[in-house]
C-alpha cells in the first residue's frame, strides 16, 4: 500500500450500489450528476499485492504477443532499492518500451525517477530534480499516444498533473538515462485528491484512479476520473477537464478500508484495468476490474 489511508464507514455498500456500470457524471456546486454509462464490467482477477499492488500496464511486444505487467513494492529491483528509491508507482508502457516511476525513501527528498527497461531488457534511469513547490511523490505515469510525452502526478490535492518528454522515446531526453525537466503542466478545472494511477484512453483523454471520496456519485467509495485535455500533448501547459465516471466495486471478505491503485488502458483490446487493494488482512490481495466501454 502506497500512502496513508482515510477511514471510511459502509463504502462497500456505497460502491456496490454501483451495480456493474461506471457511470459518466459531472460536478455542479460540489454535487455529481449521473449521465450516460460509459464502461461496463466484464471481470476480475485476483493478484498478489506484493507484485501486483502498485500498478499496471498492457506491454505490446514489438514482434508480437502481449503481456499485462504487474508492479508491486517485490517488483523493484535490488540494483534500484539500494540506491534509495523505495517505492514504485503505477507503470506504462509504448513500443515494448516499460516506464516506472519511483520515490525516494529518505527523510528529505530533493528528486524522483523514472526508469524505462527497452524491449531487449536493457533500462536506463532518468532523475528530475524536484521543483520549487513540487511534492516528491512519484504515484504514477501514463505516456501518450504519439509516445512524445509521459504524464506523472504527486499526492495530496493538486490543481495539475505534471508533463514531461518521455524519457528516451522523445529525442530531447538522453539516450542512456540522465536528467529529466519538466515540460509544462496540465492545469486542471477541477482539485483531484491522491491519484494513484493514470492512462491514456486517447490523445485528449485520461482515466485516473483517485482517493478523492468528494468527487464520486458514491460518497466514502474510490472513484474514477476521467480527464479531457483541451488538446494531443505538445510539451507545453495545457488544460484538462475533470469528469467523474463513478466508483470501483469493493468486494472482500474483510471490512475496512480499500485503496484504488493502478489503471491500464489496452488501446489494441480497449480493455480497462483498474486495481483495488482490499482491506485488513486481506489487504494481501489485490482484485483487478477489467471494463468496456458501453
Amino acid at each position: 500500500m502506497t500512502h496513508s489511508h482515510r477511514v471510511r464507514t459502509n463504502a462497500r455498500t456505497l460502491a456496490l450500489a454501483a451495480g456493474a456500470v461506471l457511470f459518466a457524471a459531472t460536478a455542479s456546486a460540489g454535487t455529481a450528476h449521473a449521465a450516460a454509462p460509459v464502461w461496463t464490467e466484464t471481470g476480475s482477477s485476483l493478484q498478489s499485492t506484493l507484485t501486483a499492488g502498485e500498478g499496471v500496464t498492457t506491454v505490446h511486444a514489438p514482434g508480437g504477443g502481449d503481456t499485462v505487467l504487474y508492479r508491486g513494492l517485490g517488483s523493484i529491483p535490488l540494483s534500484v532499492l539500494v540506491q534509495g528509491w523505495t517505492h514504485i508507482g503505477d507503470p506504462d508502457s509504448a513500443d515494448g518500451y516499460v516506464f516506472d516511476a519511483y520515490q525516494s525513501g529518505a527523510s528529505t527528498p530533493t528528486s524522483k525517477m523514472f526508469r524505462v527497461t527497452t524491449p531487449s531488457g536493457a533500462a536506463y534511469e532518468y532523475t528530475h530534480t524536484l521543483v520549487p513547490g513540487e511534492l516528491y511523490n512519484n504515484s504514477f505515469d501514463a505516456v501518450s499516444p504519439d509516445t512524445q510525452w509521459m504524464v506523472a502526478g504527486e499526492w495530496g490535492t493538486m490543481s495539475h498533473l505534471q508533463i514531461y518528454p518521455t524519457p528516451l522515446l522523445n529525442p530531447a531526453t538522453g539516450r542512456t538515462g540522465g536528467s529529466l525537466d519538466l515540460s509544462g503542466l496540465i492545469q486542471l478545472d477541477h482539485p483531484v485528491n491522491d491519484v494513484q494511477g493514470c492512462d491514456f484512453t486517447s490523445a485528449t483523454q485520461l482515466v485516473c484512479a483517485s482517493d478523492d471520496s468528494s468527487r464520486t456519485l458514491f460518497p466514502d467509495a474510490e472513484p474514477l476520473l476521467e480527464i479531457d485535455l483541451s488538446g494531443p500533448l505538445t510539451g507545453g501547459d495545457t488544460t484538462g477537464h475533470v469528469t467523474d465516471i463513478g466508483a470501483v466495486p469493493e468486494h472482500s471478505i474483510c471490512s475496512g478500508t480499500y485503496e484504488d491503485e493502478g489503471v491500464d488502458y489496452d488501446t489494441a483490446t480497449g480493455v480497462l484495468r483498474v486495481e483495488m487493494i482490499q482491506p485488513s488482512v486481506c489487504g494481501a490481495v489485490t482484485t483487478v476490474y477489467t471494463y468496456q466501454r458501453a
